[in-house]
């Protein structure tokens, strides 16, 4: 089951141990890599003169990128082959540096498989897009695969799969459902996902409704009866003066469909679905094994009820620090036998190492929005949850290597998936929300601060307060006056901070606003080849974190047999494909 190397780096390594390494060095040692992967951000790109393209890109690179198409120009970072030669004479420098980015970053081709990619049931695939049928449709599959792999070599099987995060249980619906039939734990914190995935369930066949016996005539009475007398209608109307004796058992039901009961039968040979609502802070289960026990004492017969729970962790995409859980639940729960863990927005993970430290001068503190709610800068750093997982990454070279939120929110990228009208249209919006920064700073919204690393040294770069925005109709994105407008009538409708802003920008003029627009319009490029540039060089960020995944499973051989990592989705699809797989001694 497992691949032929545990992390599928590059040809130019023997070894995971050299690919590590090397990685490891270029991560501390890359001046220009650490810049653009959190060392700078998108809204302080214009605050300063000149642009922050001359600053951060090495000069000898400049002109020649400002001379590439977009399209070209990802295609030269990502697609081109290196080793054939070029008419365009790029330097030598950034060729050099687009190699390592490649040779350091993880392949994410899609292993071959046996037979075709099985196709799930439409009563089963209701509520879902393309992109997440084919992501439950592989991963169903693979976890199953590695769950029988456990169950051949140990000699037992694999009882319950526990899905972290489970949102709306595709996957554990899918799983409980033929061919498969296994027995599902679905482990979510919202109430209203829980819910919605009930009525799916039923949909598909792995749980029907409570049964509700209604007298139809004292059921639409009673309907009637809610309703003011001069709405009703003339039908209504005389059938609410129709007197109607009452049943002996009483009132109708007037539950609506929602409202009633979702029941599951558990039957051999059959599978089933069990909801736990938590809020998961940490890799221990010993509550989730504790409802399973309920479960099985109340509903499974003598023979089930003897038999050894044995759990596998699995989740697609869990956001954060969720995807550090479920792999410490392999350590920390004797039940738990196996995990498969897909991460997601690494941007929500915490920090284990803290804030960035004279040290690390080029890494751009995390700064708290003006308008954010008023919680401590340093609220998530120091989390013995968060990032780095691994000791040889939170010991390396003494101090460990760290990763802001602005390097971990560009790991989310998907560079390779861009299409010229795609990249077009959010390079505009990157640029409006930049230019509206500047507005911002030379109207006094914000304030232009020297980012200080715990007051012990002042590294020379310069940061505006963030401000955030969030969405905006689509409409205003058709030119920087509409999205200037629509921006502050957002921003106007804070009950704390509306007021400020709306003294400060009140009485900006919409020719103000065309002005900053024709200014600035030439550096759109500028901003588009620096985002280019940041978003793929952050493949090797997300690296170093399915990198820190597994060798923090590797660090506890004692408890671990084999772990791996490898493709699960296409890449085109579902950029987010790399499975974090740990089994169990």
């Amino acid at each position: 089951m497992a691949p032929p190397t545990p992390l599928p780096f590059s040809e130019d390594f023997q070894d995971a141990d050299s690919y590590i390494s090397s990685l490891l060095s270029f991560c501390a040692a890359s001046t220009i890599f650490q810049t653009l992967c959190g060392g700078v951000h998108i809204l302080d790109f214009f605050t300063g003169e000149p642009s922050l393209y001359h600053t951060v890109i090495p000069q000898e690179w400049r002109t020649w990128l400002l001379a590439r198409e977009s399209m070209d120009l990802l295609d030269l970072l990502m697609r081109d082959d290196l080793s054939e030669p070029r008419t365009d004479d790029p330097p030598e420098s950034l060729l050099k540096y687009i190699k390592e980015i490649r040779k350091h970053s993880l392949r994410r081709d899609l292993p071959p498989r046996n037979g075709k990619e099985r196709k799930l049931p439409r009563h089963v695939a209701v509520g879902m897009i393309p992109k997440k049928i084919h992501e439950v449709g592989n991963f169903a599959d693979y976890v199953v695969r590695v769950a029988d792999d456990v169950s051949a070599s140990s000699g037992k099987e694999v009882t319950h799969f526990v899905d972290f995060g489970s949102g709306q249980n595709y996957l554990g619906r899918t799983l409980a459902s033929p061919p498969y039939n296994k027995h599902i734990i679905a482990v979510e914190s919202k109430e209203l996902n829980i819910n919605g995935a009930k009525s799916m369930d039923v949909l598909a066949g792995v749980a029907e409704r409570e049964k509700v016996m209604r007298n139809k005539k004292l059921f639409r009475k009673q309907q009637d009866s809610m309703t003011p007398a001069e709405l009703l209608k003339d039908k209504a109307a005389r059938r609410n003066a129709k007197p109607l004796k009452a049943p002996e058992e009483g009132a109708a039901d007037l539950r609506p469909s929602k409202d009633l009961a979702t029941i599951y039968t558990p039957a051999d040979g059959k599978g089933y679905i069990q909801y736990v609502e938590n809020i998961v802070r940490d890799g221990g289960l010993s509550s989730v094994v504790e409802q399973i026990e309920k479960m099985k004492a109340e509903l499974i017969d003598e023979m089930s009820r003897n038999e050894q729970i044995r759990l596998m962790a699995i989740s697609i995409h869990s956001c954060g620090n969720l995807s550090h859980h479920g792999i410490r639940s392999l350590l920390l729960n004797p039940s738990v036998h196996a995990i498969a863990i897909v991460g997601c927005c690494y941007n929500l993970m915490s920090e284990r190492l803290g804030p960035p430290t004279y040290k690390l001068p080029l890494l751009r503190q995390n700064l708290r929005a003006i308008n954010a709610p008023r919680v401590t800068r340093e609220a998530a750093a120091c989390d013995p949850h968060g990032f780095p997982m691994s000791e040889q990454i939170g010991t390396y070279n003494g101090d460990g290597l760290r990763l802001n939120i602005t390097a971990r929110m560009m790991a989310v990228q998907a560079p390779q998936n861009w299409t010229e009208k795609e990249s077009d249209a959010f390079f505009t919006r990157h640029f409006y929300r930049a230019l509206l920064q500047k507005v911002f700073f030379d109207y006094g919204v914000v304030t232009k601060m020297k980012q200080n690393a715990d007051g012990e040294q002042e590294n020379g770069f310069e940061s505006t307060e963030p401000v955030i925005i969030g969405s905006l109709r689509k409409g205003c994105y058709s030119s920087f006056k509409s999205y200037v407008r629509g921006a502050l009538e957002k921003l106007s409708a804070d009950p704390e901070r509306g007021a400020r802003i709306h003294e400060k920008m009140g009485g900006i003029t919409d020719e103000a606003i065309e002005e900053y627009a024709q200014q600035y319009e030439g550096l759109k490029k500028e901003l588009s080849v620096t985002w280019s540039l940041m978003a793929f060089s952050a493949a090797v960020v997300e690296s170093l974190i399915v990198v820190d995944r597994w060798l923090f499973l590797r660090e506890h051989p004692d408890l671990v047999r084999e772990c791996w990592v490898e493709a699960v989705f296409d890449y085109q699809q579902s950029p987010r494909n790399l499975v974090v797989v740990g089994i169990k001694r």
